[in-house]
């Protein structure tokens, strides 16, 4: 089975484009998956049996693994069993009767209007890394964008004069995306007063730097994000991911329908983009029962 790994990671990067994390996700659940059925390393394909399936999904449950992460792990494999089945490797899927469990489906954790002007308003803008902060958080909020891809704008890719962003998203998918005039004024002055300065005279198209001219990594921005919400007195578990969560729901809030949301986010499944109709309508819940003399 190990022979077939490498073949497969091959036609991931090739045929479907996928990110270095969601790689390296497939090839250490099938690296697990390869030591639970042989600990010399070297299964046999007669061990690829649906049985064996279903037992090392129990292993990982017997080893306290949360329910989404035994659902990643199945689909790591039937993606493997799928490739394996189209190149006639093998005869038969032994994923393919196999039920992933039921994941309870969690509204994501948004911020309100108010918590995001105190963490955009956060950064102190008399200096280089200031205007930088403060260009990066506005940015977020205005477009939406994943962490990985915020981290790889370049410079080119920001059109000032026309208000857009141009945006690479998973599996090398472009697509354009308005800026608000408050993220635009933001950039402008990062670009013309913060960036030169912390280029420390490298060359470099990214747009955002770190302290040392190189391109700003996600854990470099995770740690900027802490850092603004402990100064805005936001003590929710806060991720860059909650900013991308509280877009969605804002712009649902005020009317955006669903379609242009999707588009926005770059969701390749609708159902994806719907769960934020559910936090919506929390929101409108808790709204009412706060309010209501009768409610």
């Amino acid at each position: 089975m190990e022979q077939w790994i490498e073949p497969f990671m091959d036609y991931l990067i090739l045929e479907r484009g996928l990110s270095v994390n969601t790689l390296e996700s497939y090839r250490r659940d099938l690296g697990h998956f390869v030591q639970f059925l042989g600990p010399n390393g070297q299964p046999s394909a007669e061990m690829l049996t649906t049985s064996n399936i279903i037992a090392y999904l129990a292993y990982l449950r017997e080893l306290g693994r949360a329910t989404t992460t035994v659902s990643r792990n199945l689909a790591s494999l039937r993606s493997f069993f799928h490739y394996l089945v189209r190149q006639e490797l093998i005869a038969v899927d032994p994923t393919a009767y196999v039920e992933a469990p039921k994941v309870e489906k969690r509204l994501p954790k948004v911020l309100s209007i108010h918590e995001v002007e105190r963490l955009l308003e956060a950064p102190d803008v008399s200096t280089a890394p200031g205007f930088r902060d403060k260009a990066m958080l506005e940015l977020l909020y205005a477009t939406g964008i994943r962490v990985s891809e915020l981290v790889s704008i370049r410079t080119g890719d920001i059109n000032l004069s026309s208000g857009f962003l141009r945006c690479m998203g998973k599996g090398g998918k472009e697509r354009i995306i308005p800026l608000g005039e408050v993220a635009q004024q933001a950039l402008l002055q990062y670009i013309e007063q913060g960036r030169q300065e912390m280029l420390h005279q490298r060359n470099s198209d990214a747009l955002f730097l770190n302290h040392h001219g190189k391109q700003m990594s996600r854990q470099g921005f995770w740690k900027i994000l802490k850092k603004y919400a402990r100064s805005a007195n936001i003590y929710k578990d806060i991720t860059p991911h909650t900013l991308r969560h509280s877009v969605a729901t804002h712009l649902l809030e005020r009317g955006a329908d669903l379609r242009s949301v999707q588009e926005m986010l770059g969701h390749a499944d609708i159902s994806t983009t719907q769960i934020y109709t559910h936090v919506t309508r929390s929101h409108i819940k808790e709204a009412y029962v706060a309010a209501h003399p009768r409610a």
